[in-house]
């Protein structure tokens, strides 16, 4: 196996020689080699195809100098073993053909198998693995139970969430058994990602923030606390990371993670100081600061890295991904100005 770098390090908030980075959806739209590939292949083409996946993987390691690699793939793939009915419409998103909305709905749900149902992107880790350079390790990810329960419940993305509330306070019962289901899938598929190579795992909880503290308390946390045990017993770290949860952080923290990503809506200090300093940190510059002049840039990544204070656990991240008018030059210039402190 190869030596630690600074990104493995960091997670176990060991002294790394410098301050990681890497990014969240660095493998996609922003990149000219990722767009011609998507003018020949769907997102779920790409996603079924180990090799593609790989490809799509490992084109930002050599481009950005990134401290790691985060697989390609999609939170919704496990919809597809589900019966969910899974498919991605061109410039609206992912489309559930048949939304969860009642108990037996959730009731009828079939049993996933990770190592089987999608071995492809076990797979695919394998692929990514064997080419990668040596100290740069695999990132594997999956969709937190509530964020994959939301776009089931919801049929696609949402901004409101009302369907999603409306269930889970109305049918309590259903939703538990939902979330637990979800769970253990999660945290199964987090751990096969492991076995296949993957050296980190993250928990994407993206919507999570649309909750209220005590509904996060009452119907999320003991199901992500539940997905974050299966995949920590693989024996990597895992990142527990989230958007709008300064409401909750300590909440949010105590569901368990190695590493907790925080978003822009916070200072990293403040974070920090919240969540405690048993914990590693990721994070947290707003995507949409990489849109502006290399000045702003270079001031905000600066403020950051200040305000982590150079103490060992700190991953410089984005508060979410990249959006994808941004420029190639200016994720450089953030690994270039965090490497040189």
């Amino acid at each position: 196996m190869p030596a630690d770098g600074r990104f493995l390090k960091a997670c176990r908030r060991e002294q790394a020689g410098g301050t990681p980075v890497w990014f969240m959806r660095q493998a996609g739209r922003y990149m000219p080699e990722y767009r011609a590939l998507r003018r020949r292949h769907s997102i779920l083409d790409l996603c079924h195809h180990p090799d593609l996946a790989a490809e799509v993987t490992l084109q930002p390691i050599h481009r950005l100098g990134v401290d790691a690699a985060i697989l390609f793939a999609d939170i919704l793939l496990p919809f597809e073993p589900l019966g969910l009915g899974l498919s991605f419409a061109e410039g609206e998103g992912p489309q559930i053909a048949r939304p969860i909305r009642s108990a037996a709905d959730v009731a009828a749900l079939p049993p996933v198998d990770p190592l089987e149902d999608l071995a492809y992107v076990l797979e695919a880790i394998r692929h990514v693995v064997a080419a990668l350079p040596a100290g740069i390790p695999l990132i594997g990810f999956a969709g937190a139970p509530f964020t994959l329960a939301s776009y089931a419940i919801e049929g696609g993305a949402s901004r409101g969430f009302a369907a999603t509330k409306r269930f889970m306070h109305t049918e309590p019962r259903a939703w538990h058994a939902l979330l637990e289901r979800l769970a253990e899938l999660v945290g199964r598929y987090l751990a096969a990602q492991a076995e296949a190579g993957a050296r980190a795992l993250q928990l994407f909880d993206s919507w999570v923030g649309c909750l209220a503290p005590e509904d996060y308390r009452e119907y999320v946390q003991p199901h992500s606390r539940r997905a974050i045990e299966l995949a920590r017993a693989a024996g990597v770290p895992v990142i527990h990371f989230a958007t709008d949860t300064a409401g909750f952080l300590e909440d949010f923290a105590a569901a368990g993670g190695d590493v907790i990503g925080v978003d822009w809506r916070i200072p990293l200090d403040v974070a920090w100081q919240r969540i405690g300093s048993a914990r590693a940190i990721q994070g947290n510059l707003d995507p949409a600061v990489l849109l502006g002049p290399l000045s702003t840039i270079e001031t905000r990544t600066r403020d950051i890295l200040a305000r982590a204070g150079g103490r060992a656990g700190h991953i410089f991240n984005l508060g979410h991904g990249v959006l994808p008018e941004t420029p190639v030059e200016a994720l450089q210039a953030v690994v270039e100005l965090v490497h040189g402190q």
